[in-house]
Parts: C-alpha cells; structure tokens; sequence
C-alpha cells in the first residue's frame, strides 16, 4: 500500500447524486492546485459527462481484468454498475501533487479512510430531496436514473455524520469558498506545525 508523505493530504468528496460534489471539487481544486483521480466505471457516460473527465468509462470485460489484476484498491457495484479506484492512479497524482481530490459514494470514501486514515478529509455535500430532483431534471437525466438514485439516498444520507465536514450545497460557489477557507486553515495549521 501506497505511505502518504507528510505534506500530502487526499480530499474525498461524498453525498448524493445530484448534490453537486463535481462542480465543487472542481471549484475548489482550481484554488489549491489539487490534482483529481478519477474513478472508473462499466457504466454508460451520460450525455453531459467526458470519458477521462468525470470518469473513466470501460466495458465490463476490461473491468473484470483490471478487478483480476489487483489494480484496484477499492471496486464495488451499484444497480448492475461497476466502479473501481486504482492506487496506481493515486500514487501518480501525488507524484506531482500534494493535495489530490476524488469524488467516491460512501462505500469508497470509507474504504479510503480506513486505508490512509488522517490523511484524508471528507467533505460530505448533500441536497434536499426536491433539490436534487430538480438538478437531475435540468441536466436531463432520465426518469429511471433518478428513480435510481433516489433509491440510495437516504442510505448516502446516513453517511452524513461520519464525516469530517458536512456541507448543504444550496449554492456551489459559495459552499467551494467555505471548503476553500477550511482547506487554508488545515493547511496554515501544517505549516505552522513543521516550523518548529
């Protein structure tokens, strides 16, 4: 298993779908210089996501041997779906980062946690029911896919208080500079402690 450094720290962004985790974290990382790593998926990409961008979409087939080679240190399925984490995809973001960020469902963000333990801070983001609704409406998810998802949302909910902090997205660019402002406390407060 990878060691974290000591100047490097992994961001895990967390909650429902439709809660607006991405936009966030994207926000977030362009103040931070933070590098993503990106998840892979068996699922189809939806019409508004980028192959490489928000996942790495690939067939079931290339999943399965990636599963049997080990290279993932966390994979799970969802509604018939397959997602994995590679730690090499980790070890070569903080190759030239030291802060990285992923965005996972609590099933990954725990097994994260367990792995590397105060190297990581979870940012759990959620949305009323109504709210996430309504954002899976406009960026024209399908009936069935939300159905889908809200179909986990109180379990993703129950989450919520394992976290470091818990954030309700009511609007992404003032939740990111609140994030931004906890980020540039914890970092001051590391300077500050490898000063002396």
């Amino acid at each position: 298993m990878y060691q974290i450094k000591e100047k490097e720290k992994l961001f895990i962004y967390t909650g429902p779908d439709g809660s607006g985790r991405k936009t966030v974290a994207k926000m977030v990382a362009t103040a931070f210089d933070m590098e993503p790593v990106i998840s892979y998926t068996t699922r189809a990409p939806r019409h508004y996501e980028k192959n490489g961008e928000d996942y790495h979409f690939v067939d079931l087939i290339t999943f399965k041997t990636m599963e049997e080679n080990q290279e993932f240190i966390e994979s799970i399925e969802i509604d018939g779906n397959h997602y994995g984490i590679r730690e090499e995809d980790i070890v070569n973001a903080f190759a030239s980062h030291n802060l990285v960020y992923l965005t996972l469902n609590p099933q990954g963000t725990e097994k994260l946690k367990n792995m590397y333990s105060d190297k990581v801070m979870r940012f759990f983001l959620y949305a009323s029911r109504d709210t996430v609704i309504s954002r899976q409406n406009e960026r024209g998810d399908s009936e069935e896919d939300i159905q889908r998802h809200l179909a986990h949302y109180d379990e993703i909910m129950s989450y919520k208080n394992e976290c470091e902090y818990v954030f309700e997205n009511y609007d992404s660019p003032q939740i990111s500079y609140q994030i931004s402002e906890v980020i540039e406390k914890f970092l001051d407060r590391d300077i500050i402690v490898t000063d002396y």
